[in-house]
């Protein structure tokens, strides 16, 4: 995790309002999620920034060192989002520009081919996020044209001005195994064959799935025990190498050495959502949208040999309850 401008929003709303609640909510965020945020950035920043008090939050003398430089950076920073704005805005380009961003999920390329079926000739750049959170708060502030998120059950994201939350699916969550793995041979593993597994997760952020898994986990009397953090190729080499178990979505493509499984059940489910701004300039093309994104996980689902036997047996025990 680096600190980002974001990060430097939330320690002045905290700072100003003297509550977490009350900067959770000027922020349009939840205040575990602004909790716990924050104990990451004094992670990474190597202190504590507020004393907890009954009656608020008060900076600490490292707090009120780090407010001062974030005081002074904010304020430049969004005269420099204004210019490039319209500066932007000035140049009576005919070619179109769209910002786009994604957390990791397979529709990415639906939302580029979408554009380019409408905008040929666009300049299209885009760039990566874990997180849902920071990209919704991105379009929000113009700084996307449209992004792909996610949620799940329960812990949705949280509504902002302006932005338009389209859900394009909703999958269950599957396990990862190492090939070898004694559970590894089943056509669906049971959540409480999985309670003693040591855990690869991400790393916790502020749109709260890890919350939403332990959660889970805790309502059938167990505990999700994540031992390593990491995502991308290293928690595909933890996996893969025997050292642990990860939680993952329906369309990941099997690799060798790693095995995906459902879960027994389906306790875990994860939305796809596509966002755009209501005023911005992909408005018009709502539907086209979220169009290309749902062929796109078409796509993807058919290359996941256990998501296309999941989608079987759904279809299967949809028929029976129709019939019966």
């Amino acid at each position: 995790m680096e600190l980002e401008i974001r990060h430097l929003r939330m320690i002045c709303a905290i700072a100003e309002t003297g509550s977490l609640t009350r900067a959770a909510a000027s922020l349009r965020l939840t205040q575990p999620g602004l909790s716990a945020q924050l104990r990451r950035i004094e992670g990474m920043l190597g202190g504590p920034l507020f004393d907890r008090r009954p009656t608020g939050a008060v900076p600490t003398a490292f707090g009120e060192t780090v407010l001062t430089r974030a005081r002074a950076v904010l304020p430049t920073v969004d005269e420099l989002l204004s210019a490039s704005a319209l500066a932007a805005a000035s140049t009576g380009s005919p070619t179109p520009r769209f910002r786009l961003g994604s957390v990791n999920a397979p529709l990415l390329g639906g939302l580029i081919a979408a554009l380019r079926t409408h905008h040929p000739e666009a300049r299209i750049v885009s760039r990566a996020q874990g997180s849902s959170v920071p990209l919704v708060d991105d379009l929000a502030h113009g700084r996307l044209e449209a992004a792909v998120v996610g949620d799940c059950p329960g812990y949705e994201l949280p509504a902002r001005p302006g932005v338009v939350l389209r859900p394009v699916v909703t999958e269950p969550v599957f396990v990862a195994l190492p090939a070898g793995h004694r559970l590894a041979g089943r056509p669906a593993v049971g959540l409480d064959e999985l309670a003693d597994e040591d855990w690869v997760s991400p790393r916790p952020d502020d749109d709260r799935v890890r919350e939403y898994w332990a959660t889970t986990f805790h309502a059938t009397g167990h505990r999700m025990r994540t031992v390593h953090e990491a995502e991308g190729r290293l928690l595909l080499e933890l996996v893969r190498g025997g050292h642990a178990v990860s939680l993952c979505q329906a369309t990941f493509e099997e690799v060798p050495g790693i095995a995906v499984r459902p879960i027994a059940g389906d306790p875990l489910w994860y939305r796809h959502l596509i966002a755009w701004h209501e005023a911005g300039p992909l408005a018009a093309l709502d539907a086209a949208l979220v169009e290309h994104a749902r062929a796109a996980h078409r796509v993807a689902a058919g290359r996941s040999p256990a998501y296309r036997r999941w989608l079987r047996a759904a279809g299967e025990r949809r028929g029976a309850a129709g019939a019966g």
